[in-house]
């Protein structure tokens, strides 16, 4: 029943909107997925990228995007489709489950597909709200991804996947706000976010930064070239990947998420007519309580490629 009441959630908050709400939002997703431009995008994050050879944490994440997106009037307005996998393993992948220490990442696969609605203009200001519908533990699949590419990598297999979280289903409600980009000179942007989940997988909110110097895109799909740094800081209410599923049974070796996690990117993009690439480096803090902050910290790459038929 507690399983029925959290995925219920999100339809029963739809299902709440006025009748004219939902006409609107209807008129409108057949308005943009008419006549919005589609988009291909491919998300990758491995700290593989950065030649490391022994993984750990937050391994693996690979997101597949179809989108739409209708451009008028200094507006941008998207509806995006998603699929995603996210990988997850203790410091070391070579380390056997008698050696991972108690308070080390566990070992959880999340695979999740969800849909999204976006709003940008000219000025900046940004609105994003989105649903994610999963499944946490075996049923990910992680065991099989991670296995199959370190073959094909020709890199060390992991060897404790036997230890990973138990099933769980997940349901998770996204969303991020921005009330506008500041311009200190020609050339250079600084945009505020505002971002928050909220589900039996992730809840936590926070706040990010991002600076931008190039070429600059005002909307999604316009021809940019830049460099870009983005601050990141969180708090972190719940975290499946580390403290288990809020509703499966216990028995999965779990651990205390720290209440605050920031991260730092550094990157740069590139958008034009047809095509996109951003490639950037991430630092993430020690996520976990009760580990070294020393060993806890994480780096790794994100590549994302764009295609635009």
């Amino acid at each position: 029943m507690k399983r029925l009441a959290a995925a219920s959630a999100a339809t029963l908050c739809l299902a709440s909107l006025p009748l004219a709400a939902h006409a609107a939002l209807i008129d409108e997703y057949r308005d943009v997925t008419a006549r919005g431009r589609h988009s291909v995008i491919a998300d990758i994050d491995n700290d593989s990228l950065l030649f490391k050879r022994d993984d750990g944490f937050y391994t693996s994440g690979m997101r597949l995007v179809s989108s739409r997106t209708l451009s008028e009037g200094g507006q941008a307005r998207t509806w995006e489709w998603h699929i995603g996998q996210e990988l997850y393993t203790a410091s070391d992948i070579n380390l056997r489950p008698g050696q991972i220490s108690r308070n080390d990442h566990p070992y959880a696969g999340w695979i999740y597909s969800g849909l999204a609605r976006q709003f940008n203009d000219s000025e900046g200001r940004l609105r994003r709200v989105g649903l994610d519908v999963g499944c946490l533990g075996p049923c990910a699949g992680g065991e099989w991804t991670q296995k199959n590419l370190h073959r094909v990598l020709n890199q060390p297999q992991p060897q404790a996947w036997s230890t990973q979280l138990r099933n769980e289903w997940g349901v998770v409600l996204n969303g991020a706000w921005s009330p506008r980009r500041f311009v200190p000179q020609a050339g250079v942007d600084i945009t505020p976010v505002v971002h928050g989940r909220f589900g039996n997988i992730f809840t936590d909110a926070g706040a990010s930064l991002t600076l931008r110097a190039g070429r600059l895109n005002l909307l999604p799909q316009q021809p940019a070239l830049y460099g870009f740094a983005r601050a990141d800081a969180r708090a972190v209410a719940y975290n499946a990947t580390l403290q288990g599923g809020l509703f499966s049974d216990g028995g999965a070796r779990t651990v205390t998420p720290k209440r605050a996690v920031g991260e730092l990117e550094l990157g740069l993009a590139w958008q034009g007519a047809r095509y996109g690439l951003t490639a950037s480096v991430i630092r993430r803090s020690n996520e976990i309580a009760d580990f070294p902050s020393s060993l806890g910290s994480q780096n790794f790459a994100r590549i994302q490629l764009v295609y635009r038929p």
